[in-house]
């Protein structure tokens, strides 16, 4: 019994040892596995010259299951004893140094002439024709080429003449160019309506025809609330003024309807002159244009612009007038206009205008 048990008991003494013998064969032989938590990932700004002591090898310096991801220049770096943020540190810090000592005391830097505007004035021709409406940029040139475009009384030859639109007068195929943020309209007023551009009475106006506009427009003169025809509006106080002085002697025309008949030196009347209650008023042309038995339509052209001044003159003559229409004002026709509608003016009538008024 007691040799059994004691070889029982030997049996688990030796396994012991045996288990013993193991662990001291691990320690004098491979190293033993560490645990997770005890794992060293040589990576980074602290890593060890010699690569890494511990972990997963190559997937400890970045990877898929490793450590942080590094670039290729700071794995070189790491592999010859260096690291790359401490050169790159130190290479910024001599640049900047060489940077400074560079531009020490330049600090006014001259612009390049090609600079656009360095040490030019003005706008390119082209550039202002096509802003005034005469078409692209391209369209201008050609105008230039063509030799229809003059600024200050020369013809320009050249591409690329810089102007200032403010102070150069320019023309195309002689007409003075309107080279402003001006506008310029021809409306066909209706019978009825107020030649004011706003009416405290709430009457029908100019105004109501002019809406959402990108500036605010004023009527050139007046016509009476039941003459229909022409009136211009425009943003360009100048030229308004002028169109309206005596002086300039803008003619306006006019068709008149009158009952009939008329004499024959009727024409010769209104040329005359006749006596008004405020001086004499004469017309500067007369014609019949149509005769209907005794309906005649007839055109009056007159230079001044008094109020109603051609239906008094009519009347005064023995002929009252049932409508009336101004037909032209200057150079502007009404042409096919509608009754109401609305046009912008060419670039060709705005310089008959200017021209009218030398401007």
């Amino acid at each position: 019994m007691r040799s059994s048990g004691s070889g029982k008991s030997g049996g688990r003494g030796n396994y012991r040892g045996a288990g013993n013998n193991r662990d001291q064969k691990q320690g004098q032989g491979r190293p033993r596995k560490p645990r997770p938590e005890e794992r060293r990932y040589d990576v980074g700004p602290g890593a060890s010259p010699d690569g890494p002591k511990s972990g997963r090898g190559g997937t400890a310096r970045g990877g898929a299951k490793g450590g942080p991801k590094q670039s290729q220049q700071s794995r070189g770096g790491a592999g010859r004893g260096r690291t790359a943020p401490a050169r790159s540190r130190e290479y910024e810090a001599r640049a900047e140094e060489r940077n400074r000592e560079r531009y020490a005391g330049k600090k006014d830097v001259k612009l390049p002439k090609t600079f656009p505007g360095a040490e030019q004035e003005g706008e390119r021709l082209q550039k202002v024709l096509a802003r005034a409406g005469y078409g692209s940029r391209r369209a201008c040139e050609e105008l230039i080429e063509q030799a229809r475009v003059e600024v200050n009384g020369e013809i320009v030859l050249e591409q690329g003449l810089r102007v200032d639109p403010e102070k150069d007068e320019i023309k195309v195929d002689g007409l003075t160019v309107a080279t402003q943020s001006y506008q310029f309209f021809s409306l066909n007023k209706p019978a009825g309506v107020v030649s004011t551009m706003e009416d405290p009475e709430g009457r029908q106006c100019l105004g109501d025809y002019v809406t959402n506009r990108e500036t605010r427009l004023f009527h050139v003169g007046r016509l009476d609330t039941e003459t229909e025809g022409v009136i211009l509006l425009t943003n360009h106080g100048e030229l308004a003024h002028r169109l309206t002085h005596p002086r300039y002697g803008v003619k306006k025309t006019y068709l008149a309807h009158i009952v009939g008949p008329i004499p024959r030196d009727l024409g010769k009347q209104l040329k005359d002159g006749i006596q008004l209650e405020d001086g004499y008023a004469r017309a500067d042309h007369f014609r019949v244009v149509e005769q209907t038995g005794k309906n005649y339509l007839v055109e009056v052209v007159l230079h001044e612009g008094r109020k109603h001044i051609v239906r008094r003159m009519l009347a005064e003559a023995g002929f009252p007038v049932d409508k009336l229409v101004r037909t032209a004002f200057g150079p502007i026709t009404l042409g096919d206009q509608k009754s109401g509608w609305l046009r912008r003016l060419s670039n060709t009538e705005v310089g008959m205008l200017m021209r009218e008024v030398d401007l």
